[in-house]
């Protein structure tokens, strides 16, 4: 044992090296999907830092092939349930590469009355395929979507928690993925985002989602 140290913080610091040398990208990330900490191999794939990437959205840096898989998750999580959850992702890494594979997040946490923190590992399955198209940032989960058609009927969010079965945090949540994701500074820039990319239908009262 480091002299003069307590147990904890010497595996604290073991545990955080191996973190780092792991060559695969890994992160620690809140329930909600911002990063707390990554390691040089998970920076590499967006050519910075591992500090840079804190406070960024995994969801928005490997974007899901499948909505829905997001929805379960989250769901799973509102229920505390601690199962290995896997991801179909895809990027376009640092080196302009197009790139796809598999994102599994870990509930983990010290004690089974803290608050849970996700590990989340990236196995990159190689370059995308020209076949393969990744979800375009437009494309929205059925949460989202129907968060946005509420907000255009103007409801606040508790009305909208209400409406979706979503906690007031959880509609939170999906606002501020959407706004990072679209660049939009407030709620009224967001629903006109959305009308924007084709999301929710222009004209039609009350609002509706496109394709649902």
């Amino acid at each position: 044992m480091e002299s003069g140290q307590a147990p904890d913080v010497v595996w604290r610091n073991r545990a955080l090296t191996l973190f780092d040398r792991i060559p695969i990208p890994v992160a620690v990330c809140d329930v909600y999907g911002a990063v707390v900490l990554a390691n040089p191999a998970m920076a590499a794939e967006w050519g910075g830092t591992p500090g840079s990437l804190r406070g960024r959205n995994v969801l928005d840096l490997f974007r899901p092939q499948e909505p829905t898989q997001i929805e379960r998750i989250a769901h799973a999580l509102r229920l505390r349930h601690r199962s290995r959850y896997p991801v179909s992702v895809c990027w376009d890494a640092a080196d302009g590469v197009p790139r796809h594979g598999e994102l599994t997040a870990d509930p983990v946490s010290d004690s089974a009355e803290a608050t849970t923190a996700l590990l989340v590992v990236v196995r990159v399955l190689g370059e995308r395929p020209a076949t393969q198209e990744c979800s375009p940032a437009s494309r929205t989960s059925p949460a989202e979507a129907r968060i946005l058609t509420l907000l255009a009927g103007g409801a606040t969010t508790a009305q909208a928690a209400r409406e979706t079965g979503l906690t007031t945090d959880g509609v939170a949540y999906h606002l501020r993925r959407l706004s990072e994701r679209w660049g939009a500074a407030n709620r009224t820039e967001l629903v006109a985002r959305a009308y924007a990319l084709g999301v929710l239908v222009p004209g039609a009262w009350p609002p509706v989602a496109a394709g649902r």
